[in-house]
Formats: C-alpha cells, structure tokens, sequence
C-alpha cells in the first residue's frame, strides 16, 4: 500500500482545505403506499452525524438503512420528522453531501483521471487549481500510474479508490458510503479498511458509512449507531474510543474493540430474532452465522 504521506511540490499545494458538516435526524419517519397499503420503513428515527467524525451505521439486512441514506443525500423527503445539514434543513440533493454507492458509478468509457474530474467539468471548472486537485487526490489513493486506465482495466479495490477521489474533488461537507467494499474479496477488503481510515484520519472531513459487517464498523468508527429490525430507527449508539491511527494487526487483540464487538453482536442478534419471526431470510443467515461466531475474546 502506497504512503499516505507520499506528496510532494506542486500536487501538495493542491490539497485543499475541508469542509466538514454536521447533519441532524430528528424524529424522522418514511412511509410508502397509502391507507391499508402503508409500508413505514423509517419510524420516529433520531441520531446525529457529528462533525469531523466517522459514523457507522450497522442493522439487520432490509431494516432501512438505504432509506436512510436516500434521505440524508435528498433524493427522498421524510414523511415526518426533519434532517438537516449544519442548522439548514435538507430540502434535495447538493454537492455539500455526496454518496458512494455499492455498485461502482465509475463511467466505463472515461479514464480514471477523467472520472475523477468528472464533477469539476460539468460545473464548468475545468481549472489548473481542479487539475492540480485531481492530480493530488490520484497520488493520495495511490491511482497516478493507473490514470490513463479506464475502470474495466482496474481491480475492485482500485475502483473504489478511483470513487472516493471522484467524490472528494468536490470537497462535501459530509460524505456518505454505502456498503462500498461489500463487493471486495476479503483481503482487499480489509486493505481498503486501512486505506480509507488512513483517508479520514489525515483529512477528518465528516463521513456516514453504512455496513452490515462488524468488524468493518468497529475498526471504522469513531460512534456505531445500532439499528432496530425494520422500521428504523437507533437501537443503540456506542463510542468506539479506540486510538487512531488504526492498523487491522492490532483490531482483534484490542479489549475495547472486543467488548464492544460482544455488545453489537448481542443486540444485533435480538433484532435479527425479530426479523427471523417475520421469515426473513437474511435474518436467519445472521442467526445461523452468530451461533458459530467464535467465542474466545481476550
């Protein structure tokens, strides 16, 4: 893996100064259908996305946390209840927030710089300074040989680096992930757990990441919000006051990650046995997975 720290002359003066913001749930619910055919996904659900720290959400499959999502970019309005960024409600979408989603949005027929620039371009600011940018935040997710490569020519891990440059050029207030190494085998997985923290770590810019995976919360978070079985809303909302900078050799071998590891299994469980009532079958492979979880914990 490539320094993070690696920069030098011109690119590093590129590096711009980061905006961080703070989003607020308060008392939100989200419902589809009408009268007998209501569906609520999101009920009475409250939580804050707090500045300059990374957020994990982790819930049952299918509990709502895309709906969530959906709602804190404004691509969807609440039913009730208000989100709002920095004191101003949320009313669409804007560039302040951007999400990266599961599926990868890189467009196949760009090179990798040119994705990257993407945003830039369509607001017609196609500057040195967004050129420079560019070149920066290549260098930075370890992409400067790979820039003349188009997305099909890239690994997996290496397209979700090209993602995050192409969001971070346009320097959100807060930035939004949705499950985006789901896709990754397992080592690759755990190199972009290091190489993102290692992201957030140096520019403390505000993120929200959604995972069903523990570890990957527990190693990421700053705070975990535990979500209920559907409809959403926070079960629990635990502090992982783990040191950073992080490294996946010393996760399992730390007390506080194990304790809390114990604790959102737990809950998540008991939401996961609601689910199960109800026939879910993602429910029912997180009960069959939780009863041969390996039980040694320092």
């Amino acid at each position: 893996m490539n320094d993070l720290h690696a920069t030098s002359g011109r690119v590093e003066s590129a590096r711009p100064a980061v905006s961080a913001g703070e989003i607020t749930v308060s008392n939100v619910s989200k419902s589809y259908g009408a009268g007998l055919f209501t569906k609520d996904v999101v009920q009475d659900c409250s939580f804050t996305i707090e500045r300059n720290k990374l957020t994990v959400m982790i819930g049952p499959s299918g509990c709502g946390k895309s709906t969530l999502i959906r709602l804190l970019a404004g691509f969807e309005k609440p039913t009730s209840g208000t989100i709002a960024l920095n004191g101003k409600p949320i009313t669409g979408p804007g560039r302040d927030r951007l999400v990266v989603f599961q599926e990868s949005a890189l467009f196949p027929w760009m090179t990798t710089y040119d994705n990257i620039m993407y945003g830039p371009r369509a607001r017609g600011e196609d500057t040195q300074q967004a050129r420079d940018m560019a070149k920066f935040l290549l260098e930075k997710v370890g992409l400067t040989a790979f820039r003349e490569k188009y997305p099909p020519q890239l690994s997996g891990g290496m397209q979700r680096r090209a993602e995050l440059a192409r969001a971070m050029i346009n320097n959100p207030n807060v930035m939004i992930l949705d499950e985006p190494f789901r896709g990754l085998d397992a080592m690759s997985k755990e190199l972009m757990w290091e190489y993102y923290a290692g992201l957030f770590e140096e520019s403390r810019r505000t993120n929200f990441f959604v995972t069903t995976d523990i570890d990957e919360a527990i190693f990421l978070a700053d705070r975990l919000l535990i979500m209920t079985n559907a409809p959403a809303r926070v079960r629990a909302t635990l502090e992982i006051d783990i040191p950073r900078p992080r490294k996946i050799a010393d996760l399992f071998n730390n007390e506080r990650a194990n304790e809390v590891k114990i604790e959102a299994l737990s809950l998540l469980h008991e939401e996961a046995m609601k689910s199960f009532s109800g026939g879910s079958k993602a429910a029912a492979d997180f009960i069959e997975a939780y009863s041969k979880r390996d039980t040694k914990q320092k």
